[in-house]
């Protein structure tokens, strides 16, 4: 399968691998803690859109905020002393989703210190934490709030657009972070195969062109969606799924992940061969949207092409490919897009 979303980070990664100075350090504990390393030297550094970072010494305590970012230490064997709180998708209230903490428990290690970033980041409760370093490579940090998280710890930020690092880079750079590139490489290569299995599961959706999308019930004078930006679409068209022409036309005119599209340009929408959009698991949207006399004229729609991903779920969250959960869920989303397609 083509990868096509996970050469940003090539030199910024060059670059935090480089061997500047100093010995190689320890493997990673498998109880976390220290982020030793096999392949990595110190100082390293690291070129992302908001400036440039350099890692002295390898760090002993990691913090992360923004989405998944923890996922990669802890799947290298580290645990964070500080990562932010699941805020969608956690199906227990406990701030934790299900793939990390079957990871924690993995590792025998405490549920580190949750931030709380429904009003933004807690620079507070980072600071608390005292890290060596922050690592953000997937965030929409602003260039105020990178400033700020690296009065605290030099901070990984994202390479390039917010919110449009692929699993892949934010693997590649967060391990990179930590002295354990090759490690990260790895770790990347090993997920690749697993998502190559459970795709050649379902071959219905080997030239399905898909549409990730949110649509309102109570509004259905636009349809929401995601561009090629956004790491949900992103991550189908590097396993080669093929972009319908609204997301190819609409990406290419913006950085946004999101965009919208009146329902009266509705043929734009003829190519797409599964409509993707969070709803509840009842699938009354299906009924809904068969009903609007400018939606029903999609094909997909039309015939019920439809994948439901039930909101705030787990499995929705999953959608969002990261290190871990794609161990966890990749079997059943796939499943999920393919029966849409039956």
């Amino acid at each position: 399968m083509p990868r096509t979303r996970f050469a940003v980070a090539t030199a910024a990664v060059a670059a935090a691998t480089l061997l500047l100075s100093g010995c190689a350090g320890n493997t990673p504990e498998d109880a976390g803690g220290e982020a030793g390393s096999s392949d990595g030297t110190f100082p390293v550094t690291i070129e992302h859109a908001l400036g440039e970072t350099t890692i002295t010494e390898k760090p002993e305590r990691v913090a992360t905020v923004a989405w998944a970012n923890h996922e990669v230490p802890l799947a290298l064997g580290i645990v964070p002393v500080g990562m932010a709180k699941a805020a969608w998708g956690d199906d227990d209230g406990d701030g934790v989703l299900p793939w990390v903490q079957e990871r924690l428990e993995e590792l025998d290690a405490e549920t580190p210190v949750l931030f709380d970033e429904t009003d933004g980041i807690d620079f507070e409760a980072v600071a608390d934490t005292n890290p060596d370093v922050i690592l953000a490579s997937y965030s929409g940090l602003t260039q105020e709030e990178y400033d700020t998280l690296s009065k605290i710890a030099p901070v990984v930020a994202f390479p390039e657009i917010p919110w449009a690092t692929s699993w892949e880079d934010m693997t590649l750079l967060n391990s990179a972070a930590l002295g354990l590139a090759e490690e990260g490489e790895q770790l990347v290569e090993d997920l690749h195969a697993e998502i190559d299995t459970a795709l050649a599961a379902q071959p219905g959706l080997a030239d399905a062109k898909v549409l990730f999308s949110y649509l309102d019930a109570a509004d259905l004078s636009t349809v929401g969606f995601y561009t090629s930006h956004d790491t949900r679409p992103g991550f189908l068209e590097s396993l080669g799924l093929p972009a319908p022409a609204v997301v190819t036309e609409e990406s290419e005119g913006t950085d946004a992940f999101y965009v919208t599209v009146s329902s009266e340009q509705a043929d734009r929408f003829a190519d797409v061969d599964v409509f993707v959009t969070y709803g509840s698991a009842d699938g009354a949207i299906i009924e809904q949207l068969q009903a609007d006399p400018l939606l029903s004229r999609i094909p997909a729609i039309a015939e019920g092409r439809i994948a439901i991903l039930e909101d705030s779920t787990p499995l929705a969250a999953s959608a969002n490919p990261s290190p871990l959960s794609i161990g966890w869920g990749i079997d059943e989303y796939f499943a999920v897009l393919a029966g849409a397609l039956g």
